[in-house]
């Protein structure tokens, strides 16, 4: 009895060992935006009867800068989405990430209010596509407003985000590039119509749920005369951004993501 009573305290031992270091692994991302050295803040933006949380991370520079609406994934906005958007100002961007589960309703302000991934999963695919457009709306004109940018707003999206940044580029021809990351393009061929921006795909290679959807959008795109450019990464998978971020990522991710910020800048001139 002594003996199975002291093989189950050691068994206990190990697993609570596990679970810690799997958190600890885990953390990789409130890590980062711990250690950034950028000016952080969090600001309410009035759509409609609601308010959206949005978090804003600036550039170190001495001049006005492009601002980039980050549109983060299915999980909502979580400390990965805040992190990215704080390696943007690191490039020179004023990134602004609205959290798009605001208010979703009386029991959730946030995405932290989501007791996991998957109810804030859950809750993403309820949400009305004309709130989702009225909300980024609202923070473009937000950005517009911002007395540091020059003016210039464009969307970078990530999985559900990517798909968000191609769809509010058919509803928003003012914005001047949309980065879409692993995302699908709208499914209505005509609505490739409305697009006037360049719209720049970034997309793993292990990933053909999404890029099987690529030829449809490149052909929708070539028919209404608009800008479609795209790179497949080698041997990298889904959300390659942020596995290549967590220490445990594999080698292809973490060069598909060194690729993609290298574009990033390229495609911006930065």
């Amino acid at each position: 009895m002594h003996h199975r009573f002291h093989s189950l305290i050691v068994l206990l031992l190990i697993l609570s060992f596990l679970g810690n270091t799997n958190l600890f692994a885990q953390d990789f991302a409130l890590r980062q935006l711990e250690d950034s050295p950028r000016h952080h803040e969090w600001v309410k933006i009035s759509s409609g009867d609601r308010e959206v949380s949005a978090f804003v991370a600036f550039p170190e520079v001495a001049q006005k800068s492009d601002v980039l609406i980050v549109i983060h994934e299915n999980r909502g906005l979580t400390d990965w989405v805040r992190s990215m958007a704080d390696q943007l100002a690191e490039l020179g961007f004023i990134a602004i990430a609205p959290d798009l589960l605001s208010d979703f309703d009386d029991s959730h302000s946030t995405t932290t209010d989501f007791e996991n991934d998957d109810e804030a999963r859950n809750a993403i695919y309820k949400l009305d596509p004309d709130q989702v457009t009225g909300d980024l709306d609202r923070v473009v004109e937000y950005a517009n407003a911002v007395p540091a940018g020059n003016g210039k707003v464009s969307v970078i999206g990530f999985c559900w985000g990517g798909a968000q940044s191609f769809r509010y580029a058919t509803n928003n021809p003012a914005i001047e590039k949309a980065l879409v990351f692993y995302g699908t393009g709208p499914s209505d061929a005509s609505d490739y119509a409305r697009i006037e921006s360049t719209v720049y795909g970034f997309y793993g290679e292990n990933d053909q749920r999404v890029n099987a959807t690529i030829e449809g959008s490149e052909e929708a795109m070539e028919e209404y005369g608009k800008s479609f450019d795209y790179e497949i990464y080698p041997e990298a998978g889904h959300a390659y951004m942020r596995s290549a971020d967590d220490p445990d990522g594999s080698e292809a991710n973490k060069a598909a993501k060194d690729a993609s910020i290298q574009r990033i800048q390229k495609i911006f001139k930065k």
